[in-house]
């Protein structure tokens, strides 16, 4: 019943959507264009987020899943003199990750101008410490694919202090299953839980209880899924990626089921359930524990919600710079997904 390309084609759309925090208004719209295509009622937060409803049996007790659309990115912080940019990130990502990538700059009259994420300090011809020098605010800038010079022929584009910057996703799928580009974390997900949808409205399947789906859009920067939680919800999961590194048990071919991350445990009763029905239904899957991660379940439950929150995802390597996942991966989530909303309440 999944289907695996029609997951890859929507993580393709949204990748090459640009979205870093804060500036999420498109990538909102193309899920919301889905769902008027499938019919499915949604309404939008005052954050920007997007929440849409699909009806059970029992409209008493809720379930909600996310998963977000916004990526890392940059704000432009100060133009230079030399018509180049100063950035300030939005995310947490290392300079280096995004070292000689292409971005666009977003203008607040919206205009789009393309250019290079470089170390002031790149040309050896010219730079002994061009492999030394440190990767920060202070070397990194934006080479604008503009005839500039100075900062004021930069300012005449209309470019300014407080434009956001996006990177270039590099979307790619491989003849050997592979899907690697930019914002898997957390487009990946969002396109899972978009054919989760689909799914379901398609084949008239009947839940157990009503499930909210929030497609937030701040997660990247702390609070996306900290409000609009329904006060009939028991069980809420977000559907982000799985870390994937030494000492993980995670990997690109299966569902990761996260135990704990750096919020702590996650809720043992809703893991277990989750891993009873991988078991179930030969869903290929892993347990781990993300030690330098949050999600939008955290989030919720530090915002005090009563709930019980759990975290799963497909495994995506090289988390926050050049990301890849399998297909396979894909698949087992959506499939522990699909089986989820129609079991019983952990």
């Amino acid at each position: 019943m999944i289907n695996e390309q029609e997951i890859v084609q929507n993580i393709k759309d949204l990748v090459s959507i640009p979205s870093p925090s804060g500036y999420t208004g498109d990538a909102i719209s193309y899920v919301g264009d889905f769902l008027k295509k499938e019919n499915v009622p949604f309404y939008l937060n005052r954050k920007g987020g997007l929440i849409a409803t699909l009806k059970g049996k029992d409209d008493s007790k809720h379930r909600l899943l996310t998963a977000h659309v916004d990526t890392l990115g940059a704000m432009v912080k100060e133009i230079k003199g030399s018509g180049r940019l100063k950035l300030t990130m939005i995310g947490g990502f290392r300079w280096n990750a995004v070292e000689g990538e292409y971005c666009k700059i977003h203008t607040a009259d919206g205009k789009t101008y393309t250019g290079t994420i470089l170390m002031h300090q790149t040309s050896v011809h010219v730079y002994k410490d061009a492999g030394e020098a440190k990767r920060d605010e202070d070397n990194i800038e934006v080479r604008i694919d503009e005839v500039v010079k100075t900062k004021e022929e930069t300012e005449k584009l209309g470019i300014s202090v407080g434009d956001f910057v996006s990177f270039e996703p590099r979307v790619e799928l491989t003849e050997s299953g592979f899907i690697k580009s930019r914002h898997l974390d957390d487009k990946a997900s969002v396109g899972i839980l978009m054919h989760l949808i689909k799914l379901v409205k398609d084949n008239n399947i009947e839940l157990p209880y009503t499930v909210n789906f929030l497609i937030s859009n701040n997660e990247e920067i702390g609070y996306g899924g900290n409000s609009n939680i329904t006060d009939e919800t028991v069980e809420y999961i977000a559907v982000d990626m799985g870390a994937i590194g030494d000492g993980q048990s995670t990997d690109e071919y299966s569902v990761s089921i996260c135990a704990k991350d750096s919020s702590g445990p996650y809720h043992y009763e809703l893991r277990k359930h989750l891993v009873r029905l991988a078991q179930e239904h030969s869903v290929d899957y892993r347990v781990d524990i993300y030690p330098f991660y949050g999600s939008d379940a955290s989030a919720a439950i530090r915002a005090g919600f009563d709930i019980k929150h759990g975290l799963v995802g497909a495994g995506i390597a090289e988390s926050h710079a050049y990301e890849r996942t399998h297909v396979s991966s894909l698949r087992h989530t959506a499939n522990l997904l699909l089986h989820y909303v129609q079991s019983e309440l952990a």
